[in-house]
């Protein structure tokens, strides 16, 4: 008659380990690139040559500032 094998902890069982491992350095990615987003490129001057509007840069030709544009359906709003 056979006798069950006894079966380690999940820990010690290399497969469970090796899964994680591509979560965990997905997670790790993303927070290096959270880290150098927000303290390399902050807030970065605009060069010559473009006007930031609320969250767009818009590249301007001849280098100087364009006149604000016409009201469109966003400033309408109540």
């Amino acid at each position: 008659m056979n006798t069950p094998e006894q079966s380690n902890a999940w820990y010690r069982e290399p497969w469970p380990w090796f899964l994680m491992t591509g979560p965990l350095l997905a997670m790790l990615g993303c927070i290096i690139t959270i880290y150098l987003a927000v303290t390399r490129f902050d807030d970065q001057p605009i060069t010559a040559g473009a006007v930031k509007r609320g969250l767009v840069v818009e590249r301007v030709e001849g280098g100087a500032p364009a006149a604000e544009p016409a009201a469109g359906p966003a400033s309408t709003r109540p």
